[in-house]
């Protein structure tokens, strides 16, 4: 198998500049189907293929991409595509994040099962759980999870399972969340950085939720009366989960 050598003992000097996070990126991304008008801006955007294959993703349903350096210009120009291949999806498993807004916005969704992961069998179920719980029919007929609601309905939910909770999973119940009537509380949320970048992004766009940096909770409140995600706003993607330090002169312990 390949192995990296390392022959350690010599100081770094030097500097690094630490990107935007890819975990952050490809959910924030997925967000842009949720809008009705306007564009989302994301800034340091990593140039990496998991987002190149998500940016593939997106425009077959119908969102207009414009990249230039590490700043990216999402738009919806048509929403008439609910269906994301067998052909993109299967290529990278985080593909999957759009299930959840599709279902908020278009009501429907086909989303292939997910695919492209390197560190074995990762299941759905809890995303399929929390998008049963807001009130979507879901079923898997040839390898698509196929989802649809008239109307959905705010709820409370647990996104526990034998590993824990879900990151890409409360992501997508969160994105679904944002346009279903009433209050939705998701117990066992997952509360990774990358998740709560998600969650900061939603309410810059106009959705209600509290308590995005406390630990295993989320409450998702869509008040009828505020009009929730109409437009768009711009962010910035956050480092990843590894905090950067200094490697010359580390702090011991």
């Amino acid at each position: 198998m390949d192995a990296f050598i390392i022959e350690g003992g010599r100081p770094l000097p030097g500097s690094v500049e630490v990107r935007g996070a890819n975990t952050a990126a490809l959910p924030m991304m997925a967000a842009a189907l949720l809008l009705d008008d306007g564009k989302l801006v994301l800034r340091r955007v990593p140039n990496l293929a998991d987002i190149k294959s998500m940016a593939l993703v997106l425009q077959e349903l119908g969102v207009r991409i414009d990249r230039r350096g590490d700043e990216m210009t999402l738009q919806v120009v048509s929403d008439k595509n609910c269906c994301a291949s067998y052909e993109l999806v299967s290529k990278m498993r985080a593909s999957v994040c759009v299930l959840g807004p599709l279902v908020g916005k278009r009501r429907r969704a086909e989303v292939s099962m997910p695919g492209g992961c390197s560190i074995g069998d990762r299941p759905i179920d809890l995303h399929l759980k929390g998008l049963t719980a807001l009130g979507a029919s879901v079923a898997i007929d040839r390898g698509y999870v196929i989802a649809s609601a008239r109307r959905l309905q705010g709820n409370t939910m647990y996104l526990g399972g034998p590993n824990g909770s879900t990151v890409t999973g409360t992501e997508n119940v969160l994105m679904a969340a944002v346009l279903a009537p009433g209050t939705t509380i998701i117990e066992c949320a997952a509360c990774e950085p990358e998740v709560q970048e998600v969650a900061k992004l939603l309410v810059k766009i106009g959705a209600v939720i509290d308590a995005y940096a406390k630990k295993n909770g989320y409450t998702v409140v869509m008040d009828a009366s505020v009009p929730v995600l109409w437009a768009a706003e711009s962010a910035n993607i956050t480092t990843d989960v590894i905090k950067a330090y200094d490697v010359a002169h580390p702090k011991k312990p």
